[in-house]
């Protein structure tokens, strides 16, 4: 399981703080700093792509076979990031899962770290292929 560095565990507390404090009545919206008992534990990117694959499938079975790994695993994983959340993202029904507010609330955040991330990736990676210059004749 990939664990994530504090740098991205922070964003993504941020972000899920953001969701937390909705502006009501009209008034501004307002950023409070959570508290460090509410702190995310281990969320692996794997989970938010897990839980992406299973809310745009709408089926457990079928984002498992997209994601070329077996049913039990991926049910295991959306139920951990769930406990990890403490809040039910799905709601079980007979022919599949259906997001809850929660969930709901949860999805577009998700595809934006994941974009973020993916962006984040390609950019090290021009870096890192980028050639640094050829050192100078005169020695300075």
């Amino acid at each position: 399981m990939v664990r994530l560095c504090v740098t991205v565990q922070a964003a993504i507390q941020y972000l899920f703080d953001l969701a937390a404090v909705p502006a009501a009545r009209g008034e501004s919206l307002r950023v409070r700093l959570s508290p460090p008992a509410a702190k995310l534990g281990a969320v692996s990117l794997a989970q938010l792509e897990y839980f992406v694959a299973v809310a745009e499938e709408g089926h457990v079975g079928r984002a498992a076979a997209r994601l070329h790994i077996s049913q039990p695993p991926l049910s295991r994983q959306i139920r951990a990031l769930e406990d990890e959340l403490g809040v039910p993202l799905f709601q079980r029904v007979p022919r599949g899962v259906r997001l809850l507010p929660a969930g709901a609330t949860l999805l577009p955040r998700v595809r934006a770290i994941l974009a973020d991330i993916g962006t984040a990736a390609n950019a090290a990676r021009s870096a890192g292929s980028t050639a640094l210059p050829p050192p100078d004749d005169d020695g300075g």
